[in-house]
């Protein structure tokens, strides 16, 4: 039997193998010393050619402070959107691989059609940034995210909503795509309301996407919050009432002033016709004006409580004086002042409860110019209200040196002059106020203003009392009576000038005060050219102040002033009960 032979045994160390391990070690030692040379030497440099490819400084967005009414309710607040961008340089490198379903996708988020849309890009060739569409709906935000196209991009923003709408659209106004504040007290308030973007240092990955946040280079501040002095409760009935007038009478439009008397905060201000500013297609300029600020007009007889107010202050009348109205015309200069009938002897009470001109006139030419218009200027006509909205006008009230007896007579009767319905609803809350005139305010206010004695306490109390009669039996404001209530008010029908004349159209007005006893709000309506066959301000203006004060006295628990009707009223139910 043959033993089995030994296998070759392989050497253990060989030339070949000494070579090769020492080929293995260079090449080590060689990726080593790489290695420390990129991490040492030129680690700094490395680092920010990464860095300046994936490190960026991006915006934190903040949101503008919320608007709030008198009783905390929002008015307006910011809500997170989402918007979307292009990088049309990084597009137009990957355009070719763009399936044509979606470039068309993208064309309806941009509201274009696919050829206008890849021309839009095409124009702007270079960019590295565009917008594409702005403050998307969810639903579209989602679907653009599902896209996951190359070079198209989302953004967080913030958009405002507006919870009220069409009812606090005038005064509140609105943003811009931007959010920057555009019309009303967005814009007179913007720098506070806007607040300061942040900023902070980010890594993004290939798809702009963040990554990792690095450093936080500004804190973003959020911008403050604004309560304003309106009751949304009163503005909503003042807006209900005031539109229902204008549809009703077919007016070319209306506003609404509310005034507390014992502080002068705006609790309702509106105007008609109205929009929705949560809708950028419903912002029309016509729609967006507010007439309560901007709009100046004669104001016809509701000037006359004053011009009353300035006989008495003056001492040329008492009220108890007697003022011969008949035949209930009279000429100066030629023209003809005029009155519906002739009323005969009055007294300066009856002069307001038949709003005669007449009467009015003849107080007027009993003062000089200085005294007469002393009154005027001291509620305010002639200078804006200084509430700080963006355009307020500040009316007209120019009048000439050694003006003719006919000017002056037009003057006492609301025509030759202009005001603005806030300049109007200011004039009757000093009267309120028992002549104190105090600061216009469209912010509620922590401590209420002293402010300035402009007309006695006196006179203020006996034209207020006068007033009172216009809404009584025989005056020309009945329908702006209210159950359980005194009221004290004026109406003022004035023709408007038309190419140097007046013509057929007319702007009325009901200006008054609630309770007589203690007066707490001062209200203006305006109802400008009514197209149904009642035009005067006592069927127009009268019941929407009647409606609109009703319901507001009862909501700031008012006790009713008017004791004897309540009264009866109880004890006829009392009898029908039994």
């Amino acid at each position: 039997m043959k033993q089995a032979r030994k296998p070759n045994s392989v050497p253990l160390a060989s030339g070949r193998y000494f070579v090769l391990m020492g080929l293995l070690s260079c090449a080590f030692v060689a990726l080593f010393a790489r290695a420390v040379y990129l991490q040492v030497d030129k680690s700094e440099d490395l680092t920010g050619k990464a860095d300046s490819r994936s490190v960026r400084n991006k915006e934190i967005v903040t949101h503008r402070g919320v608007i709030l009414d008198r009783n905390g309710i929002e008015l307006a607040v910011s809500v997170p959107v989402k918007s979307v961008w292009v990088d049309v340089t990084e597009i137009m490198k990957k355009s070719p691989t763009l399936a044509e379903e979606d470039w068309n996708r993208l064309a309806v988020i941009a509201k274009k059609t696919p050829r206008v849309f890849k021309q839009w890009l095409v124009k702007r060739k270079g960019r590295q940034f565009a917008w594409v569409a702005r403050h998307l709906d969810p639903k579209t935000a989602s679907m653009v995210k599902t896209l996951d196209l190359p070079g198209v991009y989302m953004r967080d923003e913030f958009r405002r909503y507006y919870p009220s709408a069409e009812i606090t659209a005038h005064l509140i106004g609105f943003t811009d795509v931007d959010d920057r504040g555009r019309e009303g007290l967005e814009k007179a308030y913007d720098d506070l309301l806007s607040g300061e973007t942040g900023e902070e240092k980010v890594r993004l990955d290939l798809q702009r996407r963040v990554i990792e946040q690095q450093e936080l280079i500004k804190e973003a501040e959020k911008g403050q919050d604004l309560q304003l002095s309106i009751d949304s409760r009163i503005q909503a009935i003042a807006y209900k009432a005031l539109k229902t007038a204008v549809l009703k009478h077919r007016a070319r439009s209306g506003a609404l002033v509310m005034i507390d008397v014992e502080t002068s905060e705006v609790l309702a201000l509106l105007s008609q016709p109205s929009y929705n500013p949560n809708r950028f297609d419903s912002r029309h300029s016509k729609l967006t004006r507010n007439s309560a600020f901007v709009d100046s007009f004669e104001p016809g007889s509701t000037a006359k409580p004053l011009t009353v107010a300035s006989a008495l202050e003056s001492g040329v009348v008492k009220a108890s004086s007697k003022i011969n109205t008949a035949p209930g015309r009279m000429r100066l200069n030629g023209y003809w002042v005029k009155d519906g009938k002739n009323h005969g002897v009055l007294d300066v009470t009856g002069v307001l409860q038949k709003s005669s001109n007449v009467g009015v006139s003849k107080l007027a030419h009993l003062m000089s110019d200085e005294e007469f218009l002393s009154t005027f200027y001291q509620v305010g006509f002639g200078v804006d209200t200084a509430s700080g909205f963006p355009g307020e006008s500040s009316g007209r009230m120019n009048f000439r040196e050694n003006w003719s007896d006919i000017e002056k007579a037009n003057v006492s009767f609301g025509y030759g002059f202009m005001v603005t319905p806030v300049q109007l609803a200011q004039a009757y809350a000093v009267l309120g106020a028992y002549g104190i005139k105090r600061p216009l305010s469209l912010l509620k206010l922590d401590q209420v203003e002293q402010g300035k004695q402009v007309l006695s306490k006196k006179v203020s109390r006996q034209v207020i009392k006068m007033m009172e009669t216009v809404v009584g039996d025989g005056g020309t404001g009945q329908k702006a009576k209210v159950y359980g209530y005194r009221i004290a008010g004026k109406t003022g029908t004035a023709r408007k000038a038309d190419s140097g004349a007046y013509g057929d159209q007319y702007a009325v007005f009901f200006a008054g005060l609630a309770p007589v006893s203690k007066p707490k709000i001062a209200m203006v309506v305006f109802v400008n050219e009514p197209g149904s066959e009642e035009y005067y301000a006592g069927d127009v203006a009268a019941p929407v102040f009647a409606k609109v004060a009703a319901e507001t006295l009862r909501l700031l628990n008012i006790k009713p002033d008017q004791v004897e009707v309540v009264a009866a009223s109880d004890r006829a139910k009392g009898n029908n009960n039994g």
